[in-house]
C-alpha cells in the first residue's frame, strides 16, 4: 500500500470517528479522545511486535501466549525486557487489538468499558518503580471514560467506544518504518480539520515532516553526536525525533508544550 493511500484511510477514519463523536462533544474534546486511543493502540502495537521478537526463537505468538502452559513465566520475562526497552508492558488480553475485537464480539461480553479504564490504569502501573515512571504519569488524563459525552447511559457510553476502537483498528500504524510518522499525521489532520470551537487553531501548528528534516540537518550539520536538543514549542515532538535520526547519539531531550494532550502526544 503507497503512503497516499495510507494518509487518505487515516483521514477517512479519523473523519469517521469525528462524525460518531460530533454529535456528544465539541471539537476540542472529541479530537483529544481520539488522541487518548490513538496513543493506547500506538503503545499495544508497540508491545505487540516487540514481545513477538522475543518469542522468535521459541516459535510463539504474543496473542497466544497467555494460553501457554508457561504462560506466567513467559509473561514474567517479556515484561522484564519490556519495562527495560519500552518502558511499559501490557498482556496480550490489554491489547488494543483484543479489546477492539471483544467490542464487536456480539454478545453479552462485548461491554469493554471497564476492563478499558483497568487498562489505561495498568499502563501507569506497569511502570511504577521503575526508569519510565515519570514518563507515562497522567498519560492518559484526557480519557474520562466516565464523562455524560459519551452518552447518558453506561451502555451508549460502551457503545460509541467500541466504534471509536473499531475505527482505529483498520489504521495501520506502520510502525516497523521508521520514516513513519501516524501519530503526527493524525495530530496534524486533527488540527487541521477539527479545529476550536472559536474556529482557530489555538495557536497548535504541526510542523512537515520536509520542513522538519530541513531543520534537523541544519542543526547537526557537521555533527554525530549531540549534548542535548531543546524545542521550546515542542508540540507532537517530531522534530525533536528527526533530529535524532540524523546523527548517532543525543544525550538529552527537552521540550516545552503547554496542551497536555499534545504534551502526552510529545511523550
Amino acid at each position: 500500500m503507497s503512503e497516499e493511500e495510507k494518509q487518505q484511510i487515516l483521514k477517512q477514519t479519523l473523519w469517521n470517528i469525528a462524525n460518531d463523536l460530533r454529535g456528544n462533544m465539541d471539537a476540542d474534546d472529541f479530537r483529544d479522545y481520539i488522541l487518548g486511543f490513538i496513543f493506547y493502540k500506538y503503545l499495544s502495537r508497540k508491545m505487540e511486535l516487540y514481545a513477538n521478537v522475543i518469542l522468535q526463537p521459541d516459535g510463539l505468538d504474543y496473542g497466544t501466549v497467555e494460553q501457554h502452559p508457561q504462560a506466567q513465566e513467559l509473561l514474567e520475562a517479556i515484561r522484564y525486557e519490556a519495562l527495560d526497552k519500552l518502558g511499559y508492558f501490557l498482556k496480550p488480553s490489554e491489547l488494543f487489538s483484543e479489546l477492539a475485537k471483544r467490542g464487536n464480539s456480539g454478545n453479552k461480553n462485548n461491554f469493554i468499558l471497564g476492563d478499558l479504564a483497568n487498562v489505561l490504569t495498568s499502563i501507569e502501573q506497569s511502570t511504577m518503580g521503575s526508569e519510565s515512571e515519570d514518563d507515562f504519569g497522567n498519560l492518559f488524563e484526557d480519557l474520562d471514560l466516565t464523562s455524560s459525552k459519551l452518552g447518558k447511559t453506561e451502555d451508549a457510553k460502551n457503545e460509541l467506544i467500541v466504534k471509536v476502537l473499531t475505527h482505529l483498528e483498520g489504521i495501520d500504524f506502520d510502525l516497523e518504518n521508521s520514516d513513519s510518522d501516524i501519530l503526527g499525521d493524525a495530530y496534524e489532520y486533527l488540527i487541521g480539520q477539527f479545529a476550536s470551537g472559536a474556529g482557530k487553531k489555538a495557536g497548535e501548528f504541526y510542523t512537515p515532516q520536509q520542513v522538519s528534516k530541513i531543520l534537523a540537518q541544519l542543526v547537526t550539520t557537521n555533527k554525530t553526536k549531540l549534548k542535548s536538543v531543546y524545542d521550546p514549542t515542542c508540540g507532537s515532538g517530531s522534530l525533536l525525533l528527526r533530529v535524532a535520526k540524523e546523527v548517532k547519539e543525543v544525550g538529552e531531550f527537552y521540550g516545552q508544550e503547554s496542551n497536555p494532550t499534545t504534551y502526552n502526544l510529545c511523550r
